[in-house]
C-alpha cells in the first residue's frame, strides 16, 4: 500500500502495469505534441498566404523562420535550476553534442529528483557551483530524509586543459591521443540513492560524455556509464525487473550491448579483498563510440531514461515494508562494503580525489550517511542474509531467468 497526497491508501501497481501506463502516457504526449505542431504550421501557412507572393514571400519566410526558431528554443523551465552553460550559448549551439548532453542530463536530473521527492517529506537541496578553471555543476541532495537517508543526483559540465597525469591515464586506454596539455570538455550525471529502509536497494548510475582536442586539432570523443543495484535483502522479482529494463534499453540499439556491458559491470563492481560483488550488477561501459556520435548519444539517452522505470517501482513496492534492528544492522554492515569499494576501487572516486582543486563534496556525495564495520562478523546459516551473500559470490543472468 502507498499513501496518496490526501492521505488515502492505494494498491501498489505491479511493474508491468506501471511500465504500460508510462508507455501509454508517453504515446499520448507525443500525439498531442504532433497535433500542436500541425496546428501551428497551418496558422503559419495562413500568414504566408495573407502576405502574398513576391516581396511578401520573403516576409512570409521570415515569419516562418522566426516562429520555427521560437518553437525550437531551449526550454529550461522544468530543470532543477538554470544550466551550467549560458542559455544563449546553448541556444546557439543546440546541435552540438556538448549542448545535447548537457540538456539531456539536466532533464534526467530533474525528472529523477521530482520522482524521488514524491516519496519523501524532504525536498532536494539544489547547490549550483562553479569551477575556477571552467564550467561547474549542479548537486541535488536529500540528507536524513524520511525515505531516503541520503540521495545525491549530481551533474557536472566542465572544461579546461587536462593535466599530464590525466592524459597519461587516458593514453593507457586510448593510445591515439597526442599532446601534453589538451583542451577537454566533460559532461555527466551521477547518482547514488541510499534509502533508509534496508528493504529498498541502494541504486547507482552514471552517464557521461568526454571530448578532447589533440595537438593535431583532431577531436576525440567517447561516452561511458552504467546503472547498478545493491540490495540488502534479495527480491528476485526486483532483480529481474531491474535487469530486464536495462536489457530493453540496450536492445533498442544493439542486442550485443546488454550481455557485454552486464559482464563488464560484474567484473568492475567486484570487491577483490572480500571476494564478493558489491551488488547484483547491471550494466557498465566506457570509451564507447561504436555507433557514431549521434547513435551513441541516443543509446546513452535510452539508458538514462531507463533510470526511473528500473528503480522507482522498487521504492514504491517496498516503501512501507516493516523491518527491525537486525535488518538495519545488516544494512549498515553492507554499506561498509559499499564504502570500501568506492574508496579502494572506483575509478571516478580515485580520479577525483587525485585531481587538484577537485570538489570533494561532490566526489564523496556517493557515500552513505551511516555505515558499520564489525570484527569477525558471522552470518546465520540459512538466513536471508546468507541468501544474499550466496548471490553476491556468483554471477547470475537475471534477464534470462524465466518468470
Amino acid at each position: 500500500m502507498q499513501k496518496t497526497d490526501n492521505g488515502d491508501s492505494q494498491m501498489v501497481p505491479d511493474y508491468g502495469a506501471s511500465y504500460q501506463a508510462d508507455q501509454t502516457l508517453q504515446t499520448f504526449i507525443l500525439s498531442f505534441a504532433k497535433e500542436e505542431r500541425a496546428r501551428k504550421q497551418n496558422e503559419l501557412m495562413g500568414i504566408a498566404s495573407w502576405l502574398g507572393v513576391g516581396g511578401g514571400l520573403a516576409a512570409a519566410l521570415g515569419v516562418l523562420s522566426t516562429a520555427a526558431a521560437t518553437n525550437d528554443e531551449v526550454d529550461t523551465s522544468k530543470f532543477m535550476t538554470t544550466p551550467v552553460t549560458d542559455l544563449q550559448k546553448l541556444q546557439e549551439t543546440k546541435d552540438d553534442m556538448k549542448t545535447k548532453m548537457e540538456l539531456m542530463i539536466m532533464k534526467i536530473q530533474a525528472d529523477l529528483c521530482k520522482s524521488l521527492e514524491s516519496f519523501d517529506e524532504k525536498k532536494f537541496i539544489v547547490d549550483k557551483w562553479l569551477r575556477k578553471k571552467g564550467g561547474g555543476g549542479i548537486s541535488c541532495v536529500i540528507q536524513d530524509g524520511t525515505v531516503f537517508e541520503k540521495a545525491a543526483v549530481l551533474i557536472s559540465v566542465v572544461h579546461g586543459n587536462l593535466s599530464e597525469d590525466a592524459i597519461k591515464r587516458m593514453k593507457s586506454r586510448r593510445g591515439d591521443i597526442k599532446g601534453k596539455s589538451l583542451p577537454f570538455f566533460a559532461a555527466g550525471i551521477s547518482s547514488v540513492i541510499h534509502p533508509r529502509s534496508p528493504m529498498i536497494p541502494t541504486f547507482h548510475f552514471n552517464y557521461r560524455y568526454f571530448e578532447i582536442i589533440d595537438d593535431d586539432g583532431q577531436k576525440h570523443w567517447w561516452f561511458g556509464g552504467g546503472s547498478d543495484l545493491t540490495p540488502y535483502y534479495l527480491d528476485v522479482a526486483d532483480a529481474k525487473h531491474f535487469h530486464k529494463t536495462l536489457k530493453r534499453a540496450c536492445d533498442m540499439h544493439n542486442p550485443k550491448f546488454y550481455p557485454e556491458f552486464k559482464n563488464w559491470c560484474d567484473k568492475y563492481f567486484y570487491i577483490t579483498h572480500r571476494q564478493e560483488h558489491r551488488g547484483i550488477g547491471g550494466i557498465f561501459f566506457d570509451d564507447l563510440d561504436t555507433l557514431g556520435s549521434q547513435g551513441t548519444f541516443e543509446f546513452v539517452k535510452s539508458c538514462a531514461e531507463a533510470v526511473i522505470p528500473s528503480y522507482v517501482p522498487m521504492v514504491r513496492k517496498h516503501v512501507n515494508d516493516g523491518y527491525g534492528y537486525a535488518e538495519r544492522h545488516w544494512q549498515l554492515l553492507r554499506r561498509g562494503r559499499y564504502v570500501e569499494f568506492n574508496l579502494v576501487y572506483d575509478r571516478g572516486t580515485k580520479f577525483g580525489l587525485a585531481t587538484p582543486e577537485a570538489r570533494i563534496e561532490s566526489i564523496l556525495a556517493s557515500l552513505p550517511l551511516a555505515a558499520k564495520w564489525e570484527y569477525m562478523h558471522s552470518i546465520t546459516p540459512n538466513s536471508k542474509e546468507e541468501e544474499l551473500m550466496n548471490v553476491l559470490k556468483e554471477v547470475k543472468d537475471w534477464a534470462a531467468e524465466d518468470d
